[in-house]
């Protein structure tokens, strides 16, 4: 494994880990991919048969697919009733927000929208920064974590656990990304360009992967932390 490009160690890809949202174009090589892949698998202890794979999209079947599930977001927001074509493979959002849940996440959102100078009433903005999700934030790698359907709850446990160790890894190779849930509505588009049919496969999530674009101002962003002393409780 290639240490930290900036000198650290594990300690500091944790630490340095964002949701990064705006990428720049350089290529990350596709060595480079299969090892952050590979060590990954390592880290998490995990054996084979893995009841997950991990998608990965390049070049002209990314632009593809992206511009596909764009004109799908785009046709959503003309007509809101076909919500019930583009379904989430499992339940990741609540049915109902409440607090303090949905306080913190007005907080991560509007900070953000805050950021980048789009106003409460501004849709059109709002439509346009989201879809940016479904360009992977112009990140030249895309990724699909995927799951058999056939397997239970563990599976997501395991996939989390996984997903989490491809964000270190690739911090340990200078790079950045970002998990995404957005695309998991559009899963009957997607999973398609996958070569991946039928009922057996569903989408956990996507991830957005590359270099940072460190003069967005979207990169400075970081999403609020909670203390420890909010989600710790200890018993002696």
């Amino acid at each position: 494994m290639s240490s930290f490009s900036t000198g650290g160690d594990t300690d500091a890809a944790i630490v340095s880990r964002m949701s990064t949202r705006a990428f720049t174009s350089e290529a990350v090589p596709s060595s480079l991919i299969a090892q952050i892949l590979a060590d990954a698998v390592a880290s998490t202890g995990l054996r084979s048969p893995l009841p997950w794979r991990m998608q990965v999209v390049l070049g002209d079947t990314l632009r593809k697919l992206c511009d596909d599930v764009c004109t799908a977001h785009d046709a959503l927001r003309a007509d809101p009733e076909l919500r019930a074509v583009y379904r989430e493979p499992y339940d990741y959002y609540p049915e109902k927000w409440v607090s303090p849940y949905l306080d913190r996440r007005r907080e991560n959102g509007w900070g953000l929208y805050g950021l980048l100078g789009i106003g409460k009433t501004e849709k059109d903005k709002m439509h346009a920064q989201h879809q940016r999700n479904y360009r992977f934030f112009n990140a030249p790698v895309g990724m699909f974590l995927t799951m058999d359907r056939a397997r239970g709850g563990e599976t997501l446990l395991d996939a989390g656990r996984y997903l989490q160790s491809v964000m270190l890894q690739a911090r340990m190779h200078g790079l950045h990304s970002c998990p995404q849930a957005a695309w998991n509505m559009f899963s009957p588009i997607i999973l398609p360009h996958l070569g991946l049919y039928g009922d057996d496969t569903a989408l956990v999530c996507g991830m957005a992967l590359g270099h940072a674009d460190n003069a967005a101002p979207v990169n400075t962003y970081y999403t609020p932390r909670i203390p420890v002393a909010e989600f710790s409780h200890w018993r002696e």
